[in-house]
């Protein structure tokens, strides 16, 4: 009966026309405020502003021909090994020497470069092909060293030319010593299979190591020099490692992809 009485009252009585209309207090003035500041910004962010991404994926430390493997050209049992592991040797250089039915034959480099690996002992039977050396192709023990890194193929289209990349080396504590920094020198846009990868590095395991996930695209980094590390090249930290690479050292590299414009995925 109360509500009813109010109501009525309220009917009977005029209009309070004359009487200022508050249409929001401060603090919803500045909540309004801030919210088309924030609109705006984000709307100019999606337009010129960009979105930095990176790829990672495993990558080897080589020299930039890669290496090749030394097959035996006969069949017949090894009666001497001539090289030795790390041996720097020059083209047509002895390797084995093995014997045969037809006699006593010599298996040599095809390329000069530095044994990495013997696969051959004395006393061993070798068939026609046999891989018997790992060989890389270097002319000089300090001809600088490059990575490769085997991105997926689905990523070979974003990386730019000079992109910057780092290196976490396998060898290297990063905790203590950083990562290895380099820049993206080439991309070969073309899938390596396993036996391609194998042919370059000399080393069949890494060519199954490397295309367990699908096939990648080999991404060629020339490591950034310098004259004030031990190792001669450029670390995230002043002074990097207390000694020098090797190559065929395992690592892993992050690629610094093409920047995306965030309208291009925000838009359908």
């Amino acid at each position: 009966m109360q509500f009813r009485q109010q109501a009525l009252a309220k009917l009977q009585s005029p209009e309070e026309l004359d009487l200022p209309v508050r249409l929001a207090r401060p603090q919803g003035w500045l909540a309004l405020g801030v919210t088309v500041v924030v609109m705006a910004a984000a709307s100019v962010w999606a337009v010129t502003g960009s979105v930095a991404s990176t790829v990672g994926a495993p990558a080897i430390l080589t020299h930039g021909q890669g290496s090749y493997l030394l097959q035996s050209p006969v069949s017949g049992q090894v009666t001497a090994v001539l090289a030795r592991q790390g041996e720097q040797l020059r083209a047509d250089a002895p390797v084995l020497k093995v014997r045969t039915a037809q006699g006593d034959s010599v298996v040599r480099t095809v390329a000069a470069g530095r044994v990495t690996a013997l696969a051959a002992t004395i006393g061993q039977i070798i068939q026609t092909g046999t891989d018997v050396a790992s060989v890389e192709k270097v002319a000089n023990a300090s001809d600088p060293l490059y990575a490769t890194v085997y991105v997926p193929a689905e990523n070979a289209a974003d990386i730019p030319a000079h992109a910057s990349v780092d290196l976490t080396v396998s060898s290297v504590p990063t905790q203590t010593y950083g990562v290895l920094r380099g820049r993206v020198k080439s991309v070969d846009r073309t899938a390596q299979s396993a036996q391609s990868i194998s042919a370059f590095l000399g080393d069949s395991q890494l060519g199954e190591q490397f295309t367990h996930k699908g096939r990648p695209v080999a991404v060629l980094v020339a490591l950034d020099p310098s004259r004030t590390t031990k190792s001669g090249y450029r670390w995230s930290t002043s002074d990097g490692p207390p000694f020098r690479l090797d190559s065929m050292t395992l690592a892993s590299g992050s690629i610094k992809l093409a920047d995306q414009h965030p309208v291009d995925w925000l838009l359908p």
